[in-house]
């Protein structure tokens, strides 16, 4: 049989192990003892299974307790975690739809057949003119879609008419985008002004004359 050898830090772990054992084991009371201890304090010995039974279910209930204790911290802390990475996502979010503007020099009025290279001043509604509000967004959020709005606004002041879209799935920063209104002879004539939202943020604003 082989001699088991130690070195110096397992002998010494052994002794702290062994002393540890040994106290432990001065430390335990048998049955015997109890009963002893429980007549010298005139008590009776034969509700010492009842009583051994409570104290197992106290020390039982309260590693319930500490275990239930842990997993709600952790279910708490798992919890803060994902409010603040979705805090984290929304400010993300919010800071990207901040950051999109639209290029005021690009922001024109066109009708259909020049696609957007005569910008239009004046529109005759007598025509049933379908204008077209270009804008282009410059900063505009790749891979988002973009929830945008329009109001055509009579010389009035009232809102003539509301549009209300999604753009495409965004796949550059500069994303030319554009609404539409149609006119008609009984448009009222006057000065207009059309507007662009994205969300309640003006975006871009032009005017014209209707006639």
């Amino acid at each position: 049989m082989t001699e088991e050898r130690l070195t110096q830090a397992q002998f010494t772990q052994l002794v702290a192990e062994v002393e540890q054992l040994s106290r432990q084991r001065d430390e335990e009371i048998d049955r015997e003892q109890m009963k002893q201890i429980l007549q010298q304090l005139n008590l009776p010995t034969d509700l010492v299974d009842e009583a051994m039974m409570q104290l197992r279910r106290r020390e039982a209930l309260a590693v319930e307790e500490k275990r239930n204790k842990l997993i709600t911290v952790g279910v708490f802390s798992g919890l803060a975690v994902v409010i603040a990475a979705s805090f984290l996502w929304f400010q993300t979010q919010k800071q990207a739809l901040n950051n999109v503007y639209a290029n005021s020099g690009q922001s024109q009025l066109t009708l259909e057949t020049n696609s957007g290279i005569k910008s239009l001043t004046i529109v005759n509604s007598k025509q049933n003119s379908e204008v077209f509000y270009r804008v282009t967004l410059q900063d505009a959020p790749i891979g988002k879609r973009l929830s945008l709005g329009c109001n055509w606004i009579n010389f009035n002041g009232e809102i003539s008419h509301q549009n209300s879209y999604q753009t495409k799935e965004i796949n550059r920063e500069v994303w030319p985008t554009y609404c539409k209104y149609k006119f008609n002879p009984v448009s009222p004539v006057g000065n207009w002004q059309v507007e662009m939202y994205l969300g309640d943020r003006l975006l871009s604003q032009t005017e014209f004359t209707v006639k």
